[in-house]
């Protein structure tokens, strides 16, 4: 499962630190042409992110029950100088000021409120008839638990105290529904018979979106996130979608209830909401709502104010574009010109009906333009790498701010929609088996006449602004010769000035990451998040046996046959893990007539081993696991289960 750990960048060998650079004139010339063409002195954002403002928490400093800070926004304090330096994109630099932005809101007088800049979502509080309904609780326990006490000391403190009538839970990705352990505990919800409320399929998906592929989606969250970067104008500066992510425990609790895929309406406390399911848009499971009495339009994180991914750069199942265009355009054709404020999972809202209504259509149409262009264009011969450079951004891009590449872009987006309908493979032959990057790079170094030719030409690609070809040309050197130290400060001054004009907060973020990893002087990552036990437990056994399959070493266990039965008592589930021929084959509910060895042991340990308080050998010798048959056969079989070190290389071989 993916968990953003505490770990430090490492390259290949020790390096020592170098200075990184400062913006080049083509980067302070792209910089100032952007500006140019963009109203970046419009208003309104900025009027609508600092509206309602009631409170804030001071400092914007948040810490755990430890002591240790969870939240932190004194280091972006440089984020209060209204004009961009030139080490950032002056869009992006926008953005991160309206997203710094932190405090508790008022959304609808007296009946909505949110809660901003505690974490990379939003969370949002509604007044029903009796108490709250509670909208996202954020990532993490802790934040939601210092957001909440914001509330209550503001608003319960002048109105009296209203309990808990109900959770939502938006969709199914962590930053939605991780903190709901710091505002409500499993017991209150049983004994107050609090609601918990999320779309079709939440359960599944919630748990289980990175499970499988944790290992790799976890290590590339550092780069595009910029845990290992430190906080500044050459730095970390904003994610596009959301300041950063909070550190912290993520949990999780079961919804008592779901909202099906033909949606409709929903009285919950009083109050109706009437839902659409937007499932297979931004998350697998996910819906909108509106509010009737409040005129009121929960947009979720179909609709946030930037063009968002249609594949993240950490990694995901790829997104349908078409399907986003057209629930948007749904929510536009049901409530467009009668909603008076659109707010949202992430950034701040829009107030007005006609302003909702361009917000819809101008998102609609971002979305629409990203999947037409893109089959347009591939069924007239482009491939993979050459859509984006073809298309030009979308008309409403260059006037709605919402609609920008601020997290997802244009280009990657488009290449995103190639892969969904056409794979990763452009159609050219030379590319369906090239040689590997290792293999490749030293050829590519000796038809230049040698590194010293090869850097050369890198640098001169970078004295002439041609970032991206002296990426491509160093990349080459650095696979293959990778403690090269003039081609690794080459390459990261490439990475430099390509993350500087960045206007997507992860590819600033990821540039940028890749020149620290390139120089060995990454920061800690900053962010540290765990699971909690409740989450771990909404794991569903039959994914935790997937993912310990996808671990298995088939060259080293090519030659092993047998069957292992698991029994788990405790929660009354069977396993029979089948292997052989270099394969291993959970069959979930069943039971193997003639296993090689039968493992009894609780579901209960095997989340003590998932979180780490447990180890198997000391397991077995406490007699928490038994095992009957071939004991030797399911010893050689565990072994052949390594863990994936989360500190592989990305950007050197």
């Amino acid at each position: 499962m993916r968990r953003l750990m505490t770990l430090l960048f490492a390259g290949c060998l020790p390096l020592a630190a170098h200075a990184q650079d400062a913006a080049s004139e083509a980067t302070r010339t792209a910089q100032a042409e952007l500006a140019k063409r963009l109203p970046l002195g419009d208003p309104r954002d900025e009027a609508n992110a600092t509206r309602g403002k009631l409170a804030e928490i001071a400092d914007g400093v948040i810490t755990g029950k430890d002591g240790a800070i969870i939240w932190d926004r004194r280091p972006y304090a440089f984020l209060e100088a209204r004009e961009a330096p030139d080490t950032v994109n002056p869009s992006l630099w926008r953005q991160a000021r309206l997203n710094a932005v932190h405090g508790l809101f008022e959304v609808v007088p007296g009946q909505i409120w949110q809660l901003r800049g505690y974490d990379l979502s939003v969370m949002t509080v509604i007044r029903g008839q009796t108490g709250w309904i509670v909208v996202d609780p954020l990532l993490s326990e802790e934040a939601a638990a210092a957001a909440w006490k914001l509330f209550a000391d503001t608003i319960e403190a002048r109105e009296g105290r209203r309990p808990i009538r109900a959770i939502v839970f938006s969709h199914s990705h962590s930053d939605h529904f991780g903190g709901v352990g710091g505002i409500v505990t499993p017991e209150q919800v049983a004994r107050e018979n609090i609601r918990i409320i999320a779309p079709h399929g939440f359960s599944e998906e919630a748990t289980s979106e990175n499970v499988l592929a944790g290992a790799a989606m976890g290590r590339r969250a550092l780069y595009m996130f910029g845990a290992i970067l430190p906080p500044g104008p050459r730095g970390q500066v904003d994610t596009g979608l959301g300041p950063k992510l909070s550190s912290g425990t993520i949990g999780y609790m079961e919804p008592t209830e779901t909202v099906g895929a033909e949606g409709g309406t929903l009285t919950i406390d009083g109050l109706a909401f009437d839902f659409l399911d937007a499932g297979g848009t931004e998350a697998p499971s996910e819906f909108v709502f509106y509010i009737p009495a409040f005129k009121a339009l929960h947009t979720t994180e179909v609709v946030t104010h930037n063009l968002h991914n249609i594949l993240t750069l950490r990694g995901a199942q790829v997104r349908d574009a078409l399907r986003w265009s057209k629930v948007i355009d749904a929510m536009l054709l049901k409530w467009g010109g009668v909603a008076e404020v659109a707010l949202a999972s992430h950034h701040w809202p829009t107030w007005g009906a006609d302003e909702v209504r361009a917000l819809l259509a101008n998102q609609r149409d971002a979305y629409r333009y990203v999947h037409d262009r893109t089959l347009f264009l591939a069924n007239r011969g482009a491939t993979l790498h050459e859509l984006a450079d073809a298309t030009a951004e979308a008309p409403v891009q260059g006037r709605d701010f919402s609609t920008r590449g601020y997290y997802g872009t244009l280009n990657h987006d488009m290449k995103a929609v190639y892969q969904r309908y056409f794979g990763w493979w452009d159609g050219n032959p030379a590319n369906f088996n090239p040689l590997p990057p290792e293999q490749s790079a030293p050829r590519y170094v000796a038809l230049a006449g040698g590194a010293d030719k090869l850097l050369a030409a890198g640098r001169n690609a970078i004295a002439a602004g041609e970032y991206r070809w002296a990426a491509e040309l160093l990349n080459r050197l650095v696979f293959a010769e990778p403690g090269n130290r003039a081609a690794r400060d080459a390459l990261a001054s490439a990475y430099d000035q390509l993350g500087y004009q960045a206007e997507s907060g992860a590819w600033r973020n990821y540039y940028l990451a890749a020149a620290a990893s390139l120089r060995g002087n990454a920061a800690e990552a900053a962010t540290s998040n765990g699971q909690s036990r409740s989450f771990v437990s909404a794991i569903p056994t039959a994914v935790f046996f997937d993912a310990l399959a996808a671990r298995f070493d088939a060259a080293k266990g090519a030659a092993l046959n047998g069957t292992f039965q698991f029994v788990l008592p405790d929660s009354k589930e069977r396993v029979a893990v089948v292997v052989g021929g270099g394969v291993e084959f959970p069959r979930y509910g069943v039971t193997d007539p003639a296993p090689t060895a039968t493992i009894t042991i609780d579901r209960k340990t095997l989340d003590d081993v998932m979180l780490g308080q447990a180890q198997f050998p000391a397991l077995m010798q406490s007699g928490a696991i038994r095992i009957e048959g071939d004991r030797l056969a399911f010893l050689t079989w565990f072994a052949l289960h390594p863990p994936a070190d989360p500190r592989f290389n990305i950007v050197v071989p």
